[in-house]
């Protein structure tokens, strides 16, 4: 029997998947966004407790310290190192990748999870609506430069963390940026930000196949998971009523961050995911529950609107693909 959320793109039927299914990673090194907390932390202990090698990328090195001491708390002589990165400015991605492929010879897996959800209208460093700018742009400049480092490794892997709330972006907003800035509304802007993420895999996938080169790209969405990210929009903001609100529904309706965190590590391990599979909870509308394939929304498979992101992006952040030209 079918679940609901099981069938894939490809109409396959997958069997759930939590993290006592990630397989041996030993071997292997993966640079994960956000590491510090929620899912990015979830994602990273559970990985270097399979013998990974983690590089924790966070823009706030004290608290990716204690995460990375938490870390090896759990598993004694767990790899895990810290790096500063501030993916709301391209300088600092520049010098993150700079810095990264200096001085190693490997990455296996760029795990792109950090991000922003509905905040009060700010800009980045580089003049970027701060949510676009971040979970997208950010994380497309950071891949691109990164791109030759993993393409040395025998299996490459960029997973990006999405949302179900990229079902609410529209693709003809993502032609102007600038739109987000005029008439700024947070939680058009976050679903904006999450439906990017998920163009750019998808064309990051056309394009790896067109070319031959055997990077997957491949994409996950946590479903309804108790993190710090609901809360901080109403912190920023000053709006003590609906951060109340969000502990409640957090505390009431969430499921753990560790599990949030599964289908999230199913696109970073699953040596069965192909490229442009797209993972999240099996139950209760996607909200909770083990990692299946599921379906995106039919705007997030626009191809025609994938080329002109893709486009505009590399034109924002001046950080070409040169493997993947088509």
């Amino acid at each position: 029997m079918s679940t609901p959320g099981a069938n894939g793109p490809r109409g396959q039927h997958v069997r759930p998947w939590t993290d006592t299914d990630v397989p041996d990673q030993r071997g292997k090194t993966f640079i994960v966004t956000g590491a510090n907390s929620g899912l990015g932390f979830e994602a990273s202990r559970v990985l270097a407790g399979r013998g990974a090698r983690v590089v924790l990328a966070c823009r706030d090195l004290a608290k990716a310290e204690a995460a990375r001491r938490r870390i090896t708390r759990e598993t004694p002589g767990a790899q895990c190192e810290v790096m500063l990165l501030d993916l709301a400015s391209l300088s600092s991605i520049r010098a993150f990748a700079d810095q990264y492929t200096s001085s190693q010879a490997t990455l296996d897996v760029l795990l792109c999870n950090a991000g922003l959800m509905a905040i009060p209208q700010a800009t980045t460093a580089d003049g970027f609506e701060m949510q676009f700018g971040t979970n997208h742009l950010g994380h497309f400049a950071l891949t691109g430069l990164l791109l030759p480092l993993l393409l040395r490794s025998p299996h490459p892997r960029v997973a990006v963390v999405s949302s179900s709330a990229h079902r609410f972006g529209k693709t003809e907003l993502l032609g102007d940026p600038s739109v987000a800035k005029r008439r700024y509304r947070r939680w058009q802007a976050y679903a904006q930000s999450k439906l990017a993420n998920l163009l750019f895999v998808f064309e990051l996938d056309h394009r790896c196949r067109a070319a031959g080169l055997p990077l997957l790209a491949v994409a996950a969405h946590p479903g309804y998971a108790a993190t710090a990210l609901q809360g901080k929009g109403p912190e920023l903001a000053g709006r003590r009523l609906e951060s109340w609100l969000m502990a409640g529904a957090n505390a009431l309706l969430a499921q753990r961050a560790a599990a949030g965190a599964w289908p999230v590590l199913r696109a970073a391990t699953d040596p069965e995911a192909n490229g442009g599979d797209y993972f999240g909870p099996m139950h209760l509308g996607e909200w909770r529950g083990p990692a299946v394939r599921v379906q995106p929304a039919p705007s997030a498979r626009d191809p025609i609107a994938a080329k002109l992101l893709w486009e505009l992006s590399e034109q924002l952040t001046l950080v070409r693909y040169a493997a993947l030209e088509l």
